[in-house]
């Protein structure tokens, strides 16, 4: 009597409790598969070798937790995720040196890009704005966004001086608790 293959959803099974035949079976099955499709679109051996035991590494670590309908669906979907990962980082990480600094011209900021980030990044700051009291948003509006002096908006809201700076303090103090250092940062700058 012939030996019945296994399915995947059996072998998944049997890995989920710590079978290395199984992991080791499903390995076998897929990585070839799994490898073409990475080389189809970073065509770079070592590349796609990471990527794949990259996957499979991550397949056996998390094997008591992941819920894995269609173990082929699962891997094809992680690969794709894993080859965006890298393409995303290879762009972000390519650098172009320069000889000349009058060359520099020629590299173009994409502006579009910049104007969508600090869009969002401004969404998010006001959305932190909106949790302080009326009065604190107010001032810190009148500071950073009007570009009044402490002094003016003083003034204006017929308050002290010293209210001033208090509340554009706490406003401050609650944005660089909640918000990443490098988005407040360069919110001031942007600003």
């Amino acid at each position: 009597m012939p030996n019945k293959i296994p399915s995947d959803k059996i072998l998944l099974s049997l890995m989920k409790e710590g079978d290395a035949v199984s992991f080791n079976t499903l390995f076998d099955r897929y990585w070839k598969m799994l490898y073409s499709t990475v080389f189809s679109v970073c065509a770079d051996r070592e590349v796609c070798s990471e990527i794949v035991h990259d996957i499979f590494l991550t397949l056996w670590l998390k094997r008591e937790t992941l819920q894995i309908e269609s173990f082929k669906a699962y891997i094809l979907a992680s690969a794709r995720y894993h080859v965006y990962r890298h393409v995303k980082k290879a762009r972000r990480n390519s650098l172009e040196y320069l000889d000349n600094l009058e060359d520099l011209s020629s590299v173009s900021m994409n502006d579009g890009e910049l104007n969508i980030r600090y869009q969002d990044l401004e969404k998010i700051v006001d959305r932190e704005l909106d949790k302080l009291p009326k009065r604190c948003k107010e001032i810190f509006t009148l500071s950073r966004r009007a570009q009044l002096s402490n002094d003016e908006i003083a003034s204006r809201l017929e308050i002290s001086k010293r209210t001033v700076e208090n509340q554009l303090t706490h406003a401050l103090r609650h944005l660089r608790l909640s918000i990443p250092y490098f988005l407040l940062l360069l919110f001031a700058i942007v600003q």
